[in-house]
């Protein structure tokens, strides 16, 4: 699901509070064009998912990268009813549960990942 490789160098070339600052932009950006996902304009459509996929990649979000790649080839084909907004969704909110859970157990480790 996640790539912790990239999660680790990322984090060990920027170290952890900028870490944090990368993390929160990345989210606020990615969230803000996943609400507009949109089957309406395959362009528009083409263009959200490739830049989804470039915020993936960078931050090791894998398998919601793999599956936004899949989309964009699909809006990019003419297909945009094909692109499976609801599957995107998921991928991000599983993989964004469990960064968030590791990160938090690497910080809090007597809590055993779990929030206050």
């Amino acid at each position: 699901m996640l790539d912790w490789s990239r999660i680790n160098e990322l984090r060990g070339e920027v170290g952890d509070d900028e870490f944090q600052l990368i993390l929160e932009l990345f989210l606020d950006e990615v969230e803000g064009v996943i609400m507009r996902l949109s089957r309406r304009d395959a362009l528009r459509l083409e263009t959200d998912l490739h830049f989804l996929k470039g915020c993936a990649s960078n931050l090791g979000f894998a398998d919601f990268g793999d599956l936004c790649d899949a989309c964009e080839r699909k809006a990019a084909g003419g297909r945009p009813a094909e692109v499976d907004i609801e599957s995107l969704l998921a991928s991000y909110a599983a993989s964004k549960r469990a960064l968030m859970g590791r990160l938090d157990a690497a910080l809090h480790p007597g809590r055993g990942g779990r929030r206050a």
